[in-house]
């Protein structure tokens, strides 16, 4: 079951979506923050690059936008008219039906011959800032609701491909042909199939709505001085999480601000009224995200190494250029007497645990996977699988490529907007400041992950865990302690001792007469 997660604070909003109480996304997003994906600016153009068939657009970004040729859409001529028109009060209405569409631009164009420098033009951010580059923009405008994505200066009506029925296709693509008006195209979503007739019409009267929106604004901005000017916000990121991913999978959506819980209420009322039931108002006295779990998780999920699968783990590097992922099998495939099919069973594992942290850490570009071998090209193939999977759920365009000679696969992924990182160090407090180490959650994670493997799947009684006095203090704090809660987790009493000389994240599991047990 699915559950969103709403953290309202003077800083800003954090989201994080779980399933089944696992953390696989987290947003942040600043209060005031401009520029995210799908807003719509009225810009100026600063400069044109011929060798690269683009223009730099100023939208209010301390970078200049960047729009290229091939973003511009094959009916730009028909939105600059438009915009024009609007802003000169040549036009009255917003509606398109009698609107003379001009001729499409060419593929192979220039865009000198259509902007200069100076000139005024309506975009669309389709990637955020990122580092030091500014927005890509689109002129290409598309207006997303729930089912549908309206698409001015156009009369094409698709249906996405993963709707497979042809008849479902042929249902879908009648009503909407029945409903839209000239000059309008559409884009049936995925999650419109099976969906009632009236559904589909209030989802397509909203869009037109926000089309009117826009018709209004930029007749309020009109000619007046300016370089830069926001024509239509996106909905804020918890609207559109909703908006995309709400089904009957979700069983919480969990808020601590009223205003916000208010928002929402109404949203999902309007969108999908037999789910209102399921916001609620927190009213804690611990932070939401303690409450539920989240804050451990981020503390645990997004450092450099990240266990799995009782004592496998994940190596996370981030160069330039690219991203690469180790994955390693502690000492599990060294006590297997099998070791092709361990090393596909970790494979499998792990590939579940990557496709979580590409969505978690929202990591784009080129992703390199080194996955532990296998020899034979079925049990190649069956990883090669078992990441397109686990992939399936990514909202993200992405493409996977299968295991190289060398037991190397490749995974390309879009980035839209900045690349999420959490710092999970802290201060060693051996170390009198001078030292870091990781965070006391990712060690007690660790720790947990090799007790979960030698009590399981090893049958390992009577553990007894020798460890530094601050993680020690860690586990056993608290009337449920994190020790109460392995006893009832896995029914076996683990007993702690305290090492003086161990370092911070040192930690030996014994057994009852005191040997060291090798995980």
């Amino acid at each position: 079951m699915n559950e969103l997660i709403i953290d309202v604070s003077e800083n800003g909003v954090r989201i994080a979506l779980t399933q089944d109480k696992k953390l696989i996304e987290l947003h942040q997003e600043r209060h005031n923050k401009n520029f995210n994906v799908g807003d719509i600016y009225l810009g100026t153009i600063k400069k044109i690059t011929p060798s690269l068939n683009s223009a730099f657009v100023d939208i209010g970004h301390e970078k200049p936008g960047f729009l290229h040729y091939h973003d511009l859409g094959p009916n730009v001529r028909s939105l600059n008219k438009f915009t024009q028109l609007c802003r000169t009060n040549k036009i009255f209405k917003a509606d398109l039906a009698a609107f003379s569409r001009e001729a499409i631009i060419e593929k192979t164009g220039k865009i000198g011959d259509l902007y200069q420098k100076g000139e005024m033009v309506m975009v669309q951010v389709t990637k955020e800032p990122i580092s030091t580059k500014g927005p890509r923009l689109s002129s290409e405008i598309s207006l997303a609701g729930r089912y549908l994505v309206l698409v001015p200066f156009s009369d094409a009506v698709n249906v996405s491909r993963k709707v497979k029925s042809g008849a479902e296709r042929q249902r879908l693509k009648g009503i909407v042909l029945s409903l839209k008006t000239k000059n309008f195209g559409v884009i049936i979503r995925t999650v419109a199939e099976g969906k009632e007739d009236e559904d589909i019409k209030n989802d397509l009267k909203e869009l037109i709505e926000r089309w009117n929106q826009i018709f209004k604004r930029l007749k309020e901005i009109g000619n007046k001085e300016s370089t830069h000017e926001k024509v239509l916000g996106e909905m804020d990121k918890s609207q559109s999480l909703l908006r995309d991913m709400l089904n009957d999978d979700f069983s919480n959506i969990v808020v601590n601000d009223v205003d916000t819980f208010n928002d929402l209420k109404n949203y999902v009322a309007r969108i999908s009224p037999e789910n209102e039931k399921i916001v609620k108002l927190f009213n804690g006295k611990q932070s939401i995200f303690e409450t539920f779990g989240i804050e451990r998780q981020i503390k645990t999920s997004f450092a450099k190494t990240v266990t799995f699968s009782g004592g496998c783990y994940l190596v996370i590097e981030h160069t330039e250029a690219m991203h690469v992922i180790d994955i390693n099998s502690g000492s599990k495939l060294n006590n297997d007497s099998d070791q092709e099919e361990t090393a596909i069973r970790i494979n499998q594992d792990a590939a579940k645990e990557i496709a979580r942290q590409l969505r978690l850490r929202d990591m784009g570009g080129l992703i390199i996977l080194d996955f532990i071998d296998v020899r034979k090209a079925s049990n190649k193939r069956l990883v090669y699988e078992a990441m397109r999977e686990a992939m399936e759920t990514d909202r993200a365009k992405h493409k996977i490529l299968p295991l190289s000679t060398f037991g190397l696969m490749q995974i390309t992924r879009q980035r839209v907007r900045p690349e999420m990182n959490i710092d999970t160090v802290e201060v060693c407090p051996q170390c009198k400041g001078s030292g870091e180490v990781n965070n006391s959650g990712v060690i007690v994670d660790e720790i947990e992950s090799n007790l979960k493997y030698l009590i399981q799947e090893n049958g390992s009684k009577s553990i007894t865990i020798a460890t530094h006095p601050y993680i020690a203090a860690y586990i056993k704090q608290g009337l449920i302690s994190l020790r109460f809660q392995w006893w009832r987790k896995y029914k076996q009493w683990v007993k702690i001792v305290i090492d003086e000389d161990f370092h911070y994240g040192e930690f030996h599991f014994l057994n009852a007469s005191g040997e060291e047990i090798k995980v």
